[in-house]
């Protein structure tokens, strides 16, 4: 059935999950086709006959790789991996009629400000927000900031340049904290108009949990509601635990899927991977954030479907049209640890891996961090030490699995150098 079906992946060069799309689709007998931000001047680099696109020119991207595909056939599906070739997918899948959700759809889902206006418009459930530019005096939106409240830039993902302020003084520094970070190299390389606001909403107490799904003709799937059993209360926001299935009573897990649903229409989603993270307190469910791809890095691998399927041949094969509304878990628990970055630094080595893979439960321990990498922890960072995963028979096992393998990690982090100038070895 899917012999001689082409799909385009579109996702960064840079991206964990790229390889583990590929292994699907030689599993499933599908050419995939990358479009991917690498260098456009070179003669294919990879050799593997990628679509070159950038990122920060998504309309001159989507008609590159529209029209690229019909030479060797036309895509018979699409998925992105990440938010920023989310946006490009849905430019191309407008132009090549694959389903796939509409741009503004999708646009909005990666804009904070954008997203909570869709959200109040549809009624649901929002904090206290507004926008503040990023060239304004930090003390005069300090002033009427809802204390405690949560600083964002609109466009940055996985908690990145988020901050809680509890205070006047805590706002300001926060502020210029964020702002310093849209200056970076890797911020400014992407740089567009929702970098010129930060976000500021009232903070919302209460557990985090995230949803993985599937959306078809607008209609939510779930494939699986994760509890975050670590505290994010602040100041930064760094996830670790993901732990699958959610412990909370059936009335509170109804609340969060429904809450979710409700965003998919608010927003205007239509098709594709859906990744939401949500709080819930005494007044209900409140969603954060709506991503209109799939868990990002290697989390994928804390999921698998029955009989042995992973998340990127379902998504695969949601993308050809297959149904896949009758899938279930393959194990009954499972979770993944994403490592944290606890200081800056230069990495320098890991010890433990043996031992904390021989903890019972834990299915592996992989390290991404790369000796002499330049550490940077949240919230400047975006990137973790690397990712521990485990099943068992009940979210409590494996949660204390992974907490047991955690322990057995030491890592090697050294100091960084100061860069000194050539003019100040001069000085006398």
């Amino acid at each position: 059935m899917r012999k001689g079906k082409r799909l385009l992946l579109v996702a960064a060069t840079t991206g964990y999950q790229t390889r583990e799309f590929a292994e699907a689709a030689r599993r499933l007998e599908v050419e995939l086709v990358l479009a991917t931000d690498r260098c456009h001047v070179l003669e294919d680099p990879w050799g593997d006959h990628a679509i070159p696109v950038r990122f920060e020119a998504l309309e001159e991207s989507a008609a590159a790789a529209a029209a690229a595909g019909p030479f060797d056939g036309p895509f018979d599906g699409l998925v992105a991996v990440g938010d920023r070739p989310a946006r490009l997918a849905a430019l191309i899948a407008t132009r090549l009629g694959i389903p796939f959700s509409p741009p503004d759809a999708v646009e909005a889902c990666g804009d904070k400000f954008l997203a909570r206006e869709r959200l109040r418009s549809a009624g649901m459930r929002v904090p206290r927000y507004f926008r503040v530019p990023v060239q304004e005096d930090p003390r005069t939106a300090a002033e009427r900031a809802p204390y405690p409240c949560v600083l964002k830039p609109l466009g940055q993902a996985a908690s990145r340049g988020v901050i809680r302020a509890d205070d006047r003084e805590e706002f300001v520094a926060a502020f210029h904290r964020i702002r310093a970070l849209l200056e970076v190299a890797d911020v400014l390389r992407f740089r567009d108009a929702r970098d010129r606001y930060i976000l500021v909403e009232a903070f919302i107490e209460g557990p985090e949990f995230a949803v993985e799904g599937l959306v078809t003709a607008g209609k939510l799937q779930t494939l699986a509601l994760f509890d975050k059993p670590d505290p994010l209360d602040g100041p930064f926001f760094e996830e670790t635990i993901y732990v699958t299935p959610s412990r909370q009573p059936e009335v509170v897990r109804q609340e969060l899927i429904g809450a979710t649903q409700e965003a998919v229409r608010a927003l205007g989603l239509t098709h594709g991977p859906l990744h939401a993270e949500l709080r819930h307190n005494r007044e209900g469910a409140w969603i954060l954030e709506v991503a209109a791809r799939p868990i990002g890095g290697l989390c994928s691998r804390a999921l698998r479907f029955a009989p042995d399927t992973s998340l990127e041949e379902l998504l695969l094969r949601h993308a050809l049209g297959e149904d896949v509304g009758e899938v279930s878990l393959a194990t009954p628990a499972s979770g993944v640890m994403m490592i944290p970055i606890p200081r800056a630094g230069i990495y320098a080595g890991a010890r433990g891996v043996r031992e904390a893979e021989a903890v019972p439960g834990v299915e592996q321990v992989i390290v991404t961090a790369r000796e002499g990498q330049a550490l940077v922890p949240l919230p400047e960072g975006s990137s973790y030490l690397g990712f521990l995963f485990a099943r068992g028979s009940t979210p409590d096992e494996v949660e204390a699995a992974m907490r047991r393998a955690h322990a057995h990690l030491e890592f090697e982090i050294r100091s960084s150098l100061p860069v000194v100038s050539a003019a100040a070895l001069l000085t006398p």
